[in-house]
């Protein structure tokens, strides 16, 4: 297949705004994870939903394969144009269009990124809560239907996209969804959309609820003697309906790896760290009485604040947590790997797959969101060793196989991808047949993002 001809036609309208120069196509082809470099044909870099709708119809014209590209922050190579073709960067389609705080909602573009979007709320007394950690384009969150550390309580970008506008494969731009808060107005294709990844359709608008910033915030930390201690006291309180803003956990490994990296004292055990949203009476009680379970499980003091210089340090220990266990094992890449399960099945799937990474060659920290049960293995491995690779692939498989065994998923949050794409057929069965054929129907060409998500071939 020669891109040449889509490339020549691209090029008359986007001028220099298509561009192949050799950095930025290496920049479009690398992934945050262990994925060799991909690199796509060409980058375009469109201004309007207008100039996206062009660059479909003349790809599609010339079967020229297109895949979105976000901040590039994905983890199981979701932007890789691993077919060639034309790689559509949406960072100048970065507006925020309209903040509507009487309906507690924003429509934008999706070069926005969650970190602009909430500077931007900072006056409305509004927020966008979804945080996977990363400061990703809110385009490419909706598509990996992202999640993070705040979805315990304000749910995943499945429940915080009310609509959005996509480009199609045949260059057509539809709408979905409304501004209303429910419908029962035929299929929902927004939902459909949402975690697509790109498969289905370049998003070039999305309208977002908002939610309100809490009066009072605190947030703290304690340390527990072993997992299963750890995963009780979470359900524990998620059973007396103690409401959890955040609730996420590390094992020994990422403590000692934070203690390393953040300058701070952090036992080498597992801990849990908390916050709480409300008023300044009610996350006072909150933390007295989730103190008090702690307690009860053998955990250590559970040390918190209402500061809000304290609470942003904790975060932003918790969210440098990849690079602090990058730097545990210098001169590593990662393969980083996320399964979900039943909560009451948390413990047992932490305590296998601990047992398993002490069992290989390589390390491997695990943290999470205790709060889904949701974790994350790390796979620290030498980019020049194939065994290390091996291994950590192979840790990588056990971990979603256990995922399935125990009723949960092969990935809670990074999506499919190119990495998980082996175990579809044991999760959804015929279902997956059913993804292939919608695929097909909304892209019979295969154009956008081939290589990703559905059966291949």
């Amino acid at each position: 297949m020669t891109t040449a001809p889509a490339l020549e036609a691209l090029a008359h309208f986007l001028g220099e705004r298509l561009t192949r120069s050799k950095s930025e196509l290496e920049l479009h082809g690398r992934s945050e994870s262990h994925f060799p470099l991909t690199l796509p044909d060409a980058v375009a870099y469109p201004d309007t939903v207008e100039e996206v709708a062009q660059i479909m119809r003349v790809c599609a014209a010339h079967d020229c394969p297109v895949v979105g590209w976000g901040a590039g922050s994905s983890l199981e190579g979701h932007g890789l144009a691993v077919q060639g073709g034309v790689v559509v960067d949406f960072t100048r389609m970065n507006r925020v269009l309209q903040i509507r705080p009487a309906d507690m909602d924003v429509t934008l573009q999706p070069g926005v990124t969650r970190e602009a979007l909430n500077q931007e709320l900072r006056a409305t007394g509004l927020m966008f809560p979804v945080d996977p950690g990363a400061n990703a384009t809110l385009g490419g969150m909706a598509m990996t239907r992202a999640s993070g550390t705040t979805a315990v309580r304000y749910g995943t970008m499945r429940d915080n996209v009310l609509g959005l506008q996509v480009v199609l494969a045949d260059g057509r731009v539809i709408r979905t969804g409304t501004r209303a808060r429910k419908s029962s107005a035929g299929y929902d294709l927004t939902g459909l959309l949402v975690g697509s990844e790109g498969t289905l359709g370049l998003v070039t608008e999305l309208t977002l609820r908002l939610h309100g910033i809490p009066e009072a915030t605190s947030a703290g930390i304690c340390a527990f003697p072993d997992m299963q201690a750890a995963v009780t006291a979470v359900m524990d309180t998620i059973q007396m309906g103690i409401p959890m803003a955040r609730i996420e956990f590390v094992d020994a490994a990422t403590a000692r790896a934070f203690s390393s990296y953040a300058g701070v004292e952090m036992a080498e055990a597992p801990h849990l760290l908390v916050e709480f949203h409300g008023s300044p009476d009610s996350v006072a009680q909150d933390a007295a009485r989730f103190a008090e379970i702690v307690e009860d499980h053998g955990g250590s003091p559970f040390r918190w604040s209402a500061r809000e210089e304290e609470r942003r340090a904790l975060w932003a220990m918790r969210h440098n947590g990849y690079y602090a266990i990058l730097a545990s094992r210098p001169g590593a890449r990662a393969l980083v790997t996320d399964i979900c399960v039943p909560i009451s099945e948390l413990a047992r799937a932490v305590e296998e797959t601990q047992a398993d990474i002490a069992a290989s060659p390589i390390p491997g920290p695990i943290l999470g969101h205790v709060g889904d049960g949701n974790f994350h293995a790390i796979l620290l491995i030498d980019p020049d060793s194939p065994a290390d690779l091996e291994a950590a692939k192979a840790l990588s498989h056990r971990m979603a196989e256990r995922a399935l065994a125990l009723g949960g998923t092969s990935t809670g949050e990074h999506g499919v991808g190119l990495g998980k794409l082996a175990y579809m057929r044991a999760e959804h069965g015929e279902g997956w047949d059913v993804m292939g054929e919608i695929k097909r129907a909304l892209d019979p060409k295969g154009l956008l993002n081939p290589g990703k998500l559905v059966p291949q071939g």
